[in-house]
């Protein structure tokens, strides 16, 4: 029996989402072999290997827009390749069908995990946050067959083999029933559930003419930008880049609010961010108490002194 582990290519590449998930399959499986499907084409699949796949299979043509099907092409997968443990990753795709996939195969699920399972006598103990991340919960997976959806940045990838062959794996993949009249493919840097450097935005940007200001900032750390939710719902900003309790929950090194005032809602996607830095010219804002650093100004101020500090350290280092 062995641990099957799915990887989505994003523009036909495996990224760093991808090599984390091949890590926490390999040190999920222990003595058991890792197995990685990836689904779609992707030029550096073989890398899997690399980082902890023992076998990597490859299957083409799924509409993984369509959370039946494509449940129903990891599930049959599963079994085919006589797997005990399947692990997806905690996005869009993975919360639409990992629950599907686990009433397929009659299996437990734990979703949103944050760390690497311990297996004790035959169950996985599986860790995640809770009480929107305020606290952490472990929760003992006592079935036969488990399926777990992990959170991006919750471990580093880690070299622990070589690149590898990569098989093609035929599964039945029957019609969608959904028709895609358009689609859109993001394009730049990491994506935001996998970034590690992260500079969001809100409301005391007065507005949309304004954010220039943030993106010189993410321009010179190289960050990936982010907003609140009224920013989004305002049409300031794309709603992918909406981080919170209703968007998208992340976990970057470095998260840097800027005009942000902290709301429970928007704390709770970011606060398991391992360093937190609030610039809000209100002192009594929420997020300062959520805060590892803060700075008390006029981000109009504040933010363009800090972007050209970190251009000159840069120009010479």
């Amino acid at each position: 029996m062995s641990v099957l582990v799915i990887v989505e290519p994003n523009n036909g590449t495996i990224n760093k989402g991808g090599f984390e998930l091949a890590t926490f399959g390999k040190l999920t499986a222990g003595q058991d072999k890792c197995l990685v499907l990836v689904v779609g084409k992707a030029s550096n699949a073989g890398d899997l290997g690399i980082y902890g796949a023992d076998e990597v299979y490859e299957i083409d043509q799924v509409p993984v827009h369509d959370s039946a099907v494509y449940s129903k092409v990891i599930a049959d997968a599963s079994e085919k390749l006589s797997c005990h443990t399947v692990i997806i990753k905690a996005n869009a795709n993975g919360k639409a069908t990992a629950g599907r996939v686990a009433i397929k195969l009659g299996a437990g699920l734990v979703s949103a995990a944050n760390s690497v399972p311990e297996s004790t006598g035959g169950q996985l103990q599986v860790k995640r946050g809770v009480f929107s991340g305020k606290a952490f919960a472990t929760y003992a997976i006592t079935t036969d067959k488990k399926v777990i959806t992990v959170l991006g940045n919750s471990i580093q990838p880690k070299e622990m083999g070589s690149a590898t062959s990569v098989q093609s794996l035929q599964v039945d993949v029957p019609p969608s029933t959904i028709e895609v009249v358009a689609k859109e493919t993001l394009s730049g840097r990491a994506p935001l559930p996998e970034a590690e450097l992260v500079v969001s935005g809100g409301r005391g940007f007065k507005g949309p003419e304004n954010w220039n200001i943030l993106l010189d900032l993410a321009d010179a750390l190289d960050a990936t930008t982010a907003c609140s939710r009224p920013v989004a719902d305002a049409d300031w900003r794309p709603h992918h880049e909406h981080v919170g309790q209703t968007g998208i929950a992340i976990r970057p090194n470095l998260y840097i609010a800027v005009g942000i005032s902290g709301a429970i809602q928007h704390l709770a996607g970011v606060n398991n961010s391992k360093t937190i830095v609030v610039i809000n010219k209100d002192p009594e804002a929420p997020f300062f108490k959520a805060a590892d650093y803060g700075i008390v100004g006029d981000l109009f101020e504040v933010v363009p002194k800090l972007t050209e500090e970190i251009k000159k350290l840069k120009a010479g280092a």
